[in-house]
């Protein structure tokens, strides 16, 4: 069996002075306990990690936009605790690698399955807020998520871009809008990428867990395009 990498490099990456044992627990998924008797898993502190991230996220966006309603607040606060947004976030950490799983999610390569990165990102969390208390969890929270909350695309995920568009397109007498689409990946893990297509030509590229996810996405990104690029009305 491939051996796990240096803890220490993570807990460097993270910013944080968690003991190895807790950090253990935090790592080690169901399917690896189920197989080594004795192993404790790391659900219960998901389950933690879980609600540290929400409200440390609930925190930060409720005083950072004090002019948002509660409806654009929310969706904000799904976007960014979504599992893809920390599977990102896992990724860019370098989390994969140190994560123990049993035979088969190591065949079935679950060290990049966007949903045993969430879990894990969020054990993680709940592992420094047991062992280091709420402060250092939030400050490692806010660390991993204000990239995703300065990020254009994200702070805009509740705006309506498919609409958007549509009557952008029609205001400037552009023609119409359609979608060019394409899924890849097993039915667990699909992964789709979008192009908005205005007059022939291609002003938006999207990806998403969903068909509608990517083209929302394609859509923004049309959007902005379309913005640079059109005068100004009236």
């Amino acid at each position: 069996m491939t051996a796990l990498p240096d803890p220490g490099e993570l807990l460097e990456r993270l910013g944080v002075d968690l003991d190895t044992e807790t950090l253990r627990i935090a790592l080690t998924h169901r399917s690896y306990a189920y197989e080594h008797p004795g192993e404790v898993h790391n659900e219960r502190l998901e389950f933690l990690g879980d609600a540290v991230l929400q409200l440390a996220v609930t925190d930060e966006i409720y005083h950072r936009y004090p002019e948002w309603d509660e409806g654009r607040l929310a969706k904000l606060r799904a976007s960014v605790v979504s599992a893809r947004a920390l599977a990102g976030v896992a990724r860019s950490l370098g989390l994969g690698p140190h994560i123990r799983l049993g035979k088969g999610e190591v065949r079935t390569h679950g060290s990049d399955k966007a949903s045993i990165l969430a879990d894990t990102t969020e054990a993680v969390i709940g592992a420094v807020y047991e062992s280091l208390g709420p402060v250092p969890a939030r400050d490692l929270v806010l660390r991993m998520m204000i990239p995703l909350l300065e990020d254009t695309r994200v702070l805009h995920e509740g705006k309506d871009w498919k609409t958007h568009i549509v009557e952008l397109v029609a205001q400037h007498g552009l023609g119409t809008v359609r979608y060019e689409v394409e899924g890849t990946g097993p039915d667990h893990e699909r992964h789709f990428t979008a192009d908005a297509v205005v007059d022939g030509q291609v002003l938006g590229h999207g990806e998403g867990t969903s068909k509608k996810a990517a083209e929302r996405a394609a859509a923004a990104a049309a959007c902005e395009a379309l913005a640079t690029r059109l005068p100004a009305k009236g």
